[in-house]
């Protein structure tokens, strides 16, 4: 449905003198795919691209280098309105902070008619009808038409940020850490309803988090970045239940699980900058793994079982198959 190939996002940055700027390399050489229907989860540690790739994916942020295409189409060739047209309505986004993303200042019916105004879907009465319905589909009572942003809790707002990424029937819905600004308690109630939409409307999904653990039992597959890199990437069941990557290791085991013990891991040495990022393996300055090997070059993708691809001098290769990760929930 839509692919990314090589794609290198670098922003200009002042430090060091009132006209020296330095490049921030906020992502370098990403290739990723998403197939209708499935969910693809993007995790890492804060500053490590997945807001970037999630605004390349959505046509907000035109890369660098590389290309990237929706249905064999290159985004940036068509024209503003071919992309505004085709590609804008069949891509949705759910942003972080339900409180910051809707307006305060208009009520939710005026938030979920917007988009369909703007695009022009059908008649007034239509739009009436199909408000209604994108309230019904997100589980919200009629009379929250009415109300505005801050009238609602926090759950009923993201309700209604979903409700509106989904107006324009889009064939993508991207959620940028959809839930951390929720209550424990009403998370899971929304990546239900993000499964269930996703089941009833055959939705291709990016669902972008810092946690691994929730990304492992909601995706299909899982993509890992460090550092404006993808360094792993699989299905699900094989990224968290094996992972072959040694920054993927580090962050299952900060995560806490109810259903494995693991041994924390405890990284040392210094975070590479953005802007001066380290030769080789970006990861190699906190790695307990890595030799002057890994200060060469990136080290070139190696495929598993699967397409579980990697990107490590020493890959940490599974003795035996990995069950599904959803058939152990």
């Amino acid at each position: 449905m839509i692919r990314i190939d090589g794609v290198h996002v670098r922003h200009k940055a002042r430090s060091g003198g009132l006209f020296r700027r330095d490049a921030v390399h906020a992502l370098t050489d990403a290739t990723l795919e998403v197939r209708r229907g499935e969910i693809v989860g993007l995790v890492g540690e804060s500053g490590c691209g997945k807001s970037t790739l999630a605004r390349v994916l959505t046509g907000l942020q035109k890369p660098t280098e590389g290309e990237v295409r929706f249905h064999g189409r290159d985004l940036w060739a068509m024209s503003a309105a071919e992309r505004r047209d085709d590609f804008g309505s069949a891509v949705g986004v759910v942003f972080q902070d339900p409180s910051t993303a809707l307006n305060p200042r208009l009520t939710v019916r005026r938030i979920l008619r917007d988009p369909l105004d703007v695009h022009k879907r059908g008649t007034r009465e239509a739009r009436e009808a199909r408000v209604e319905e994108l309230l019904d589909l997100v589980g919200l009572p009629g009379h929250t038409l009415a109300a505005l942003p801050g009238q609602l809790s926090g759950g009923q707002r993201q309700r209604v940020a979903i409700a509106r990424a989904l107006a324009l029937e889009p064939e993508l819905i991207v959620a940028d850490e959809p839930t951390s600004a929720l209550d424990v308690s009403v998370r899971a109630q929304v990546l239900n309803l993000l499964v269930d939409l996703r089941e009833r409307l055959g939705l291709g999904m990016v669902f972008i988090s810092h946690d691994i653990q929730t990304v492992r039992y909601l995706a299909d597959r899982i993509a890992v970045l460090y550092l404006g890199r993808i360094v792993e990437e699989g299905r699900a069941a094989d990224v968290a239940g094996a992972p072959a990557h040694p920054y993927t290791e580090a962050l299952l085991s900060a995560t806490p699980s109810l259903l494995e013990t693991t041994e924390r891991i405890v990284l040392t040495g210094p975070v590479p900058s953005a802007t001066n990022p380290p030769s080789g393996c970006p990861f190699r300055t906190r790695c307990w793994k890595a030799d002057d090997d890994c200060a060469t070059a990136f080290p070139a993708a190696t495929s598993g079982p699967d397409g579980h691809r990697r990107h490590c001098v020493h890959p940490q290769i599974p003795t035996s198959p990995v069950p599904s990760a959803r058939s152990t929930a």
